[in-house]
């Protein structure tokens, strides 16, 4: 899809009630022509917040989504159907169908669970990063293409080390044009980012993109900046694992996971160690 020079300081445009047209700067990072999914996991949030929005007053919040990746994303106008699967006043099962030229490509869940006032229990752990403000940027476009990635404000707590980068990633895009998006939304719309912060090996030699996506919460996050302490594993026959800390600026919130498919670039020959 051609979507011009002069692309919208957003990810999105709607085009009607439920559908979207991705602009240049949602473009993939393991295919230019194709979508990234991270801002997309977060127009699936926003669908779902304008679903319930339709009935307010439930006091229900997100605690878990997972994303199943089905088919490619090809940077092209998209339709979102939400549904509610299991309707409840203190627990509810939402889920959400992206279709691009009337075909699947990612399913959706979302539970959600009524808010209750547990702060004289509350505990985990509670350390914080370091504050992005006293970081430097890091060009990830060096190692990345897409205008998803050249989009992002990347601010690395350390140098990246193959398999193991803690870092803040923010942008100055929204989400839809002309649309106010939740914290919650903008905040995991670049959570899916994570596999690509602490590459184990090149993405010119070999693939590991993820086929799924899935966030667990523990309290609700909130914006500009989206904290991830990101640890990359690949296995002996092919799988891999992308796990995550999440974190804002007042400490964790959740863990997100994403299992990667992991060969070699076609006409790659790996190298034995």
């Amino acid at each position: 899809m051609n979507t011009g020079t002069q692309a919208p300081d957003s990810y999105y445009e709607r085009t009607d009630e439920h559908r979207y047209k991705p602009t240049a700067h949602a473009g993939g990072a393991w295919d230019t022509d194709e979508q990234h999914f991270s801002p997309l996991g977060g127009l699936v949030v926003h669908a779902i917040d304008r679903h319930l929005a339709a009935r307010p007053g439930s006091g229900l919040v997100l605690a878990r989504i997972s994303y199943d990746i089905l088919g490619r994303l090809a940077l092209d106008e998209c339709e979102i159907r939400v549904d509610t699967i299991r309707p409840g006043r203190t627990i509810e099962l939402i889920e959400a169908v992206v279709l691009i030229a009337d075909r699947p490509v990612v399913q959706a869940r979302a539970w959600l669970l009524a808010t209750v006032d547990t702060s004289a229990v509350a505990g985990g752990p509670d350390d914080r990063l370091t504050p992005p403000e006293d970081l430097d940027s890091w060009p990830m476009t060096s190692l990345w293409p897409g205008g998803y990635i050249a989009s992002l404000d990347v601010r690395p707590l350390a140098p990246p080390r193959p398999g193991r980068t803690t870092a803040w990633i923010s942008t100055r895009h929204t989400l839809v044009a002309g649309e106010p998006s939740s914290p919650l939304a903008s905040y995991l719309a670049l959570v899916d980012t994570a596999n690509g912060i602490a590459v184990r090996q090149p993405p010119t030699a070999w693939m590991y993109p993820n086929v799924d996506l899935t966030i667990h919460l523990h309290r609700r996050p909130e914006g500009p900046w989206t904290g991830l302490d990101t640890t990359v594993t690949f296995g002996p026959t092919g799988q891999g694992l992308t796990s995550t800390v999440l974190h804002d600026l007042d400490g964790p919130v959740g863990h997100a996971q994403q299992i990667l498919t992991v060969r070699p670039m076609p006409n790659h020959i790996p190298r034995r160690a």
